[in-house]
């Protein structure tokens, strides 16, 4: 009895960090990688399987500042008759040697030092257009946003409304605030809607009568909604097998967690002639701060065996830096 047990257990062990098919790509997660097996009968074949809520809390805090609603723009808007197509390259920062990174599936091992690349690369595409309405000086935008390698995506949108703008001849600079949407999808294991809210300041800039130059700086938060799906930690076992006939229950679902909140500064500069625009930007993603808050809970430890814990936000501060070429017409 005991034999089998222990045969099925190393089984299920290897099987659990084993990669998904080739067609998923080395960006992609793997989410049954951030799990503890617990044997709660002492023969030796998990019964039950623990979410690492500490793991998944840091993990989503990094990916999120990768997809989050894109800026990219100075605070004045394109005007009513304005209209951009542009396009862009993102490289955002991540802590490849935080173990919350071997759900990413080119993660060599679970206690390799080093998961994946550093930098998590993106491309986007977008489409911004200035409206006189429901107020003056309002603009909207939309684009897509997908991750290298992988199959995840982000959809976006955003609303601006320029509060000053225009006095380009004072010394005082353009204001603008502007709220924001990102919704992943491509990832069947996790559901995750990113909020921004940000606030812009950029002044234009006339250089030989011919070129156009907006400097901007500004100050945004990012509110990351996630949910976890079911999750087999052993995607690889048939539970039909008589060997594993327990298998079905290890599937589990993360808890949901509280609203995890970044803060990020950002400074950039729009460059213009006649119809083609070039911007560059960087920005810088506080560490996370926030805390998964359950009443009369202790903070998570790594490899708990128990979900009724808080979880504070380890995610370490992250960098961006973005390129963006395109027309405004």
């Amino acid at each position: 009895m005991r034999r089998p047990g222990v045969s099925a257990l190393l089984a299920l062990s290897v099987l659990a960090a084993a990669p998904l098919p080739a067609h998923a790509g080395d960006n992609d997660l793997i989410l049954g990688r951030l799990v503890v097996l617990v044997d709660d009968t002492g023969l030796g074949m998990p019964t039950r399987s623990v979410g690492q809520s500490l793991e998944l809390r840091a993990l989503v805090s990094e990916l999120g500042v990768a997809l989050a609603p894109r800026l990219l723009t100075p605070a004045d808007t394109l005007g009513f008759g304005g209209f951009q197509l542009s396009a862009d390259l993102g490289w955002t920062s991540i802590s490849n040697d935080a173990r919350w990174w071997r759900a990413m599936r080119s993660s060599p091992a679970a206690d390799a030092e080093r998961h994946g690349a550093s930098m998590l690369p993106t491309i986007g595409l977008f489409a911004r257009k200035g409206i006189w309405f429901p107020l003056p000086s309002v603009e909207f935008g939309a684009g897509m946003v997908h991750l290298f390698d992988s199959k995840i995506w982000s959809g976006q949108t955003y609303v601006k409304l320029a509060l000053h703008e225009g006095y380009h001849d004072l010394p005082l600079p353009s204001v603008a605030v502007r709220g924001g949407v990102s919704r992943m999808f491509g990832q069947k294991e996790l559901d995750l809607s990113i909020m921004s809210f940000d606030a812009t300041l950029s002044k234009h800039l006339g250089v030989g009568g011919t070129w156009g130059f907006d400097p901007y700086a500004g100050y945004g938060a990012l509110v990351m909604v996630a949910r976890s799906e079911v999750i087999d930690p052993t995607p690889h076992i048939d539970p039909l097998d008589p060997m594993f006939v327990s298998d079905r229950a290890l599937n589990f679902v993360f808890k949901d967690q509280d609203d995890i909140l970044r803060h990020r500064v950002f400074v950039g500069a729009k460059l213009q002639y006649y119809v083609f625009q070039l911007t560059l930007e960087a920005a810088f993603a506080l560490a996370g701060s926030s805390r998964d808050d359950r009443a009369g809970s202790d903070e998570c430890t790594f490899d708990s065996t128990t979900t009724a814990c808080d979880s504070p936000d380890l995610a370490a501060a992250q960098r961006t830096f973005t390129i963006s070429a395109g027309f405004d017409f």
